[in-house]
């Protein structure tokens, strides 16, 4: 069934973003993020188009909620080289099923490439829609729980429109080389057990707190800190982190009657 689009515009963290209200997007959602294409291993980009070309399988819709690229920015006139072969698999998989994509506090700058020219459903924040009867929202996660007060400040440095307006002004090659140095900062790259473990709780806590404002949501999903979780709260609704693509392959699948958290095994393996 194609969706039909209703914009709207709601606070989040302090900004103005825009809402997908939609009719059924689908049935049966496969959820899928964390990839940082372009500083992680050749084979996690190898493996994720063969899981893309398998989606129509898995599912009849797809969420990338966010960091599908470890950095992503949409000139007028250019492509990043780094992620052609990802676009166009999603352009080729996008005449198949819908496909929704919310930004992450890696690849949130576009200017309407992703819709524009292929067809997908952009979100930079947030995305709303609906799966079966299941009422979904769809956040990458980062400037919402942070502990640090360095990774806030971030949030809000690089969502601020004169960032990406004087980023603009410099030549592709020169900006991806300084974003590779910046990378690092951009997130929260500790591999401490009891810091995820924290930081998941974080996440729950505020789906859960979200819900119970928002009663008609039934499904809460959220990534950034790449830990695989599905919680269930009360009246039979969920919140979901399908953890990191590169990972092992993680992602999810999400109906209206519950969530699941798979790994995609790549044929050989």
């Amino acid at each position: 069934m194609a969706a039909r689009r209703v914009w709207a515009s709601t606070p989040l963290a302090g900004f103005s973003v825009r809402l997908y209200l939609a009719a059924v997007l689908g049935h049966t959602l496969v959820v899928v993020s964390d990839a940082h294409l372009g500083v992680a291993p050749a084979a996690v980009e190898k493996v994720l188009l063969e899981f893309l070309h398998a989606c129509p399988s898995l599912g009849d819709c797809l969420l990338i909620n966010g960091d599908l690229f470890d950095f992503w920015f949409t000139y007028t006139r250019v492509i990043p080289r780094r992620g052609f072969h990802v676009a166009a698999a999603l352009a080729r998989l996008r005449s198949r099923i819908p496909i929704v994509m919310v930004g992450g506090n890696h690849d949130r700058w576009d200017s309407r490439f992703w819709e524009q020219d292929l067809g997908l459903d952009f979100q930079p924040l947030r995305a709303t829609f609906t799966v079966g009867g299941r009422k979904v929202i769809a956040i990458h996660g980062d400037g919402l729980t942070e502990s640090r007060w360095q990774a806030k400040l971030i949030h809000r440095v690089i969502q601020h429109p004169v960032t990406s307006a004087i980023y603009r002004l410099l030549h592709p090659d020169f900006g991806f080389r300084v974003v590779d140095l910046l990378s690092p900062a951009l997130g929260d790259h500790t591999h401490d057990e009891a810091t995820l473990t924290q930081a998941a709780e974080r996440q729950k806590a505020w789906a859960e707190a979200f819900m119970t404002k928002e009663p008609s949501i039934g499904l809460v999903i959220m990534s950034h800190t790449h830990r695989a979780t599905i919680a269930d709260l009360e009246n039979g609704r969920q919140y979901l982190n399908p953890g990191a693509w590169f990972d092992g392959f993680r992602y999810a699948i999400a109906t209206e009657s519950g969530a699941e958290l798979r790994k995609f095994e790549p044929a050989g393996s």
